[in-house]
């Protein structure tokens, strides 16, 4: 048995059976399970769940029977059953979130006000212009970085690892920020 987070429909239904999830209740699929093909699906970790997520209700579940893993490392699983033991709408929480994220990572960048003014406020009104104004940043950056890649040599592998590293790291403590959020919407554990 594994205890998983699990992202649905912002309607509560799942992704692919557009059926309801209740509190309490258990699904069941049958044959072989395979991810990504046949199965009840989880992931241990917050962060690994939203990469899947189809919109922001969630559920804390148990995974049992025939459990497969997928992903190199594990990302999420695969089950015959699971049980929904809480489930509650994060949409506040996951827009909080995604503005903390944002925030962890403002200094390697010019944000130009109106993206920090969003995202230090969550304001809604300001949030189209935000958006607008990174975007626009956002592409001269990639121009920028692919002109630096064309002129890229073997020594920049050493540069690869250490950014993988710190990629490592920040989706760890992404994975503590947003699983301690998503626990104080209800009892999530």
């Amino acid at each position: 048995m594994k205890t998983v987070w699990h992202f649905l429909r912002d309607d509560g239904t799942t992704g692919e059976g557009r059926i309801k999830v209740k509190v309490g209740e258990t699904m069941r699929v049958t044959g072989g399970i395979v991810p990504c093909m046949n199965g009840l699906h989880g992931s241990v970790r917050a962060i690994d769940a939203l990469r899947y997520a189809p919109g922001a209700m969630v559920q804390r579940a148990r995974l049992s029977g025939v459990i497969v893993a997928h992903g190199d490392p594990i990302d999420k699983y695969a089950a015959s059953e699971r049980t929904c033991i809480a489930l509650v709408d994060a949409t506040e929480t996951l827009r909080y979130f995604a503005r903390w994220c944002a925030l962890s990572v403002i200094d390697k960048w010019d944000a130009p006000q109106v993206v920090l003014d969003y995202l230090m406020t969550g304001d809604e009104k300001i949030r189209a212009a935000a958006w607008d104004a990174a975007w626009a940043t956002a592409r001269a950056a990639a121009w920028a970085a692919a002109w630096a890649a064309a002129w890229a040599t073997d020594r920049d592998a050493a540069r690869a690892a250490a950014w993988a590293a710190a990629w490592a790291a920040a989706w760890d403590a992404q994975n503590k920020e947003l699983t301690r959020l998503l626990n104080e919407l209800g009892d999530m554990q």
